[in-house]
């Protein structure tokens, strides 16, 4: 850690001696300047520069390991993998965090920290500044859907936008590539001039208003020094808009031979940028369809014998201990042990046989199955995140994701791709402009726009989270779930699948 304060919890300290044997441990780090530990809170105070796994590692040896806790933020405005490299880093300079891993796909970051060292306020602050927006992850899957429905129409709506304005605008630019005699229909009606200012008009509504999201986005972090994706939208799309507002406006700046525009490239830029924009979004809400489902065989309430009385209560408010029924034909609620009745229940879910099983006095029961034709009692011995519908869920969503060996790669590269494809850019605009055919400056122009556009669909850090997202969840709808992510990966190397018959 840098040089500052750090605060987390201790466990397993049971007296003074125990705190200070703890206290020694981490004072005998080295970068550690200061330290004290609190039996009473648990936390230990750390000044200093020592690093968290000397600290962890300390503590460990003294018998007294620091607790670890976690969590997960969503995050909104990454586009790339370098998007996505930039937030890790964020988060992982936060004083407490052991470890950030962040899921371009889903748009979340899992975050491990020493318990008590960090609040999400921090966490999000760090990612803020990064210019990302952050927030606690939520658990209501209708909000997560509802902000997935909105982000797919506004990217519809911008696309249907941009498309609409740059179709008359290629057609004008590129029409007599494609259909002869129209350059020559053009110039004897509306004339060039009046052509092109046409162009500029409607590109110029292209880039303010669907495209605007690239530079509210690209241009700042650009300043700072951290370019995305964005960015190089961004640049692309204005430079030629610019170099073309100049051979409209001023054409006495530029050389002879080198007045043409280039309005259709900004605008076909856009365009094509946001389709992508728009397929990615919908393949990532449709990913999330498996989970849904297996969301939706939770019962939302319970019928709960308390008190004597038998009371409907929402399924959150349901403890172990608890007294349920459930009636002919109902879904189980909570995973729990059968008190009274006999019934055959649907436990397809889990064990796929399409036979009823006999569930009577002491047999278990699963919630999310459906009861047959007998009523039953049952105390409730799991619920909430500890049911087995639950942990399948959370399984199924750890699995979807998991970042696989092979994205390791992707990751390393991404981090410095954008700066190179600027770099790239400005060497190539500087080779042309010097050594390059007359005229130089139309060449340059063109040619450091094209390496900028050509790298801005950055599928690198998109394609493996996107495919471990669709693949599990596909396999979760034909009931195959993946435990780990990385079995897709493995998977490449398998060369024949043995399934054993269920109920056997």
């Amino acid at each position: 850690m840098a040089d500052g304060d750090l605060r987390f919890e201790v466990t397993k300290m049971t007296c003074g001696g125990c705190a200070g044997r703890a206290q020694k441990a981490l004072a005998g780090v080295e970068g550690v300047t200061d330290a004290s530990v609190n039996l009473a809170t648990k936390m230990a105070h750390v000044k200093g520069s020592a690093g968290l796994p000397a600290l962890r590692a300390a503590l460990d040896k003294a018998g007294y390991p620091a607790l670890e806790s976690s969590m997960r933020l969503g995050i909104e405005g990454m586009t790339c993998a370098s998007c996505a490299g930039r937030v890790e880093r964020a988060l992982a300079d936060v004083p407490g965090v052991l470890s950030a891993s962040v899921n371009l796909a889903s748009e979340t970051a899992d975050v491990k920290l020493l318990a008590g060292s960090a609040e999400a306020p921090a966490l999000i602050r760090a990612v803020e500044g990064a210019g990302y927006k952050a927030s606690l992850a939520s658990d209501d899957s209708a909000e997560q859907e509802a902000r997935k429905s909105a982000e797919q129409a506004a990217l519809r709506r911008d696309l249907i936008i941009a498309a609409a304005l740059t179709a008359p605008v290629f057609l004008m630019e590129m029409g007599g590539h494609f259909i002869p005699g129209v350059h020559h229909l053009i110039a004897s009606t509306i004339g060039t001039t009046t052509s092109w200012l046409l162009q500029f008009v409607l590109v110029t509504a292209v880039l303010l208003w669907p495209g605007r999201r690239f530079y509210q986005v690209g241009l700042p972090l650009l300043l700072k020094g951290a370019p995305d994706m964005n960015s190089l939208v961004a640049l692309g799309t204005l430079a030629a808009w610019l170099y073309s507002t100049v051979a409209l406006f001023l054409p006495g700046l530029l050389p002879e031979g080198t007045r043409a525009v280039y309005f259709e490239a900004a605008a076909v830029i856009v365009t094509l940028i946001l389709l992508g924009r728009f397929l990615e979004a919908r393949a990532k809400g449709r990913t999330g369809a498996a989970i849904k489902r297996l969301v939706g065989l939770k019962p939302s309430t319970a019928r709960v014998e308390r008190g004597g009385e038998i009371t409907e209560l929402p399924i959150a408010e349901v403890v172990a201990g608890d007294v349920l029924h459930v009636r002919p034909g109902e879904r189980i609620a909570v995973d729990g042990e059968v008190l009274t009745g006999r019934s055959y229940v649907d436990e397809s879910m889990i064990t796929g046989e399409p036979v009823p099983v006999e569930k009577s006095t002491g047999a278990t029961v699963v919630g999310g199955t459906v009861n047959g034709a007998g009523a039953l009692s049952f105390r409730a011995t799991a619920v909430g995140a500890d049911t087995m519908l639950a942990r399948i869920i959370a399984m199924v969503e750890e699995a979807q994701g998991a970042k696989l060996p092979i994205q390791a790669l992707a990751d390393k590269v991404v981090i410095w791709f954008v700066p190179a494809v600027i770099a790239a850019a400005t060497l190539t605009f500087l080779a042309w402009l010097i050594f390059g055919p007359s005229p130089a400056l139309t060449y340059a122009l063109v040619a450091g726009v094209s390496v900028l556009i050509v790298a801005c669909p950055c599928a690198m850090g998109l394609a493996t989270p996107t495919s471990i997202m669709v693949g599990t969840g596909r396999a979760a709808e034909l009931g195959v779930l993946f435990r780990k992510g990385d079995a897709l990966q493995r998977l490449e190397s398998v060369g024949i699948v043995a399934f054993d018959k269920t109920g056997t």
